[in-house]
């Protein structure tokens, strides 16, 4: 925890002056009132109480999400998740120093974590209780919501305005909403300019297992979906995604539904199996007789941009697409 510190020089000048007035009392009492004015209680997303001493400074990030969003606010995580895997999918918004790795996203190291000596841990609800109940005993645990289907970009922007409050970055929070709906704003504006108001798109992702290949759709509930909804794009898939990301599944066939769209991915040159549509789908019939990819409406976008992120990964990823799609 954060402890308020007085300097030698300024402690000692407190020091004489209370000796002129004959009591020591009114310093204690002036030390104690500032130490409560910077207290900080907050209520995170699952109801808890929070108490910090002050804004968090020592802050370790369990979510690639949250440790985004810390970078954005100016707050640089002393604990990673997955360091490596952050700097392959985010480089959108790059770590400014070398964090410790704290272990894997799903499986936090306990005594890493405990040996940073953290004022804060921001973890998401995605975490298991049980981790989280462990984490409680090492430092206050603040829970941000993962993702909510019915508002994603609302709900990106509470879990923004919460961590800021917690380390007292709020006039930063605010900048970066101000300049997300610019963004958006000019993103939306570039597409219409280039007749693309209403266009279809649709995005997914995809993996391969025992050599089948699984799509995921974005649906609108999608914080992806959301954003392109935003930008003046309209969602062509027509299934429903799951209540927290907005994701779907269907396979190569399901993508006959979509007719003439456009369609966009996220690939990454550091992970070798995150581009199934220009490798294992390459020479597939069912993906060559598409007619988006017949006409050359695929677009694979930019390298580190997180599908999951913060307004930095958002911006990153509407100027990504509006550059593809109006080249």
């Amino acid at each position: 925890m954060r402890r308020l510190l007085l300097t030698a020089p300024l402690a000692t000048a407190a020091a004489l002056l209370l000796a002129a007035c004959g009591t020591t009392e009114p310093a204690a009492d002036d030390a104690g009132a500032k130490e409560s004015a910077q207290a900080i209680t907050l209520t995170d997303a699952t109801g808890a109480k929070v108490e910090l001493d002050g804004p968090a400074e020592k802050v370790v990030g369990t979510e690639w999400n949250v440790v985004e969003h810390l970078v954005s606010l100016g707050v640089d995580p002393v604990g990673v998740a997955d360091v490596k895997g952050y700097t392959t999918w985010d480089a959108a918004v790059p770590l400014k120093n070398e964090p410790t790795d704290i272990g894997t996203r799903g499986e936090p190291s306990m005594d890493t974590i405990a040996s940073l000596e953290p004022d804060l841990i921001v973890a998401t609800t995605d975490l298991q209780p049980d981790a989280v109940k462990q984490l409680r005993k090492v430092a206050p645990v603040l829970e941000v919501k993962s993702a909510d289907a019915a508002d994603p970009i609302g709900q990106l922007l509470k879990n923004v305005d919460l961590i800021a409050e917690a380390t007292g970055t709020t006039e930063r929070a605010a900048t970066l909403k101000k300049d997300f709906d610019a963004k958006l704003a000019e993103g939306k504006k570039a597409l219409a300019d280039a007749g693309l108001d209403g266009a279809e798109i649709a995005f997914a992702d995809g993996y391969v297992a025992s050599n089948q290949v699984s799509l995921r759709p974005y649906t609108s509930g999608s914080l992806i979906g959301a954003v392109n909804e935003r930008l003046g794009l309209r969602n062509a898939w027509k299934q429903k995604g799951d209540e927290a990301y907005g994701l779907a599944a269907t396979d190569v066939e399901g993508l006959t539904d979509l007719g003439k769209v456009n369609f966009a991915y996220i690939g990454n040159d550091g992970d070798a199996a995150s581009d199934p549509f220009g490798k294992e789908l390459a020479d597939n019939s069912v993906w060559k007789s598409l007619p988006f990819v017949k006409s050359g409406d695929v677009h694979r976008l930019d390298d580190g941009i997180w599908m999951f992120g913060g307004t930095g990964s958002m911006e990153a990823y509407a100027d990504s697409l509006v550059a593809s799609l109006t080249k």
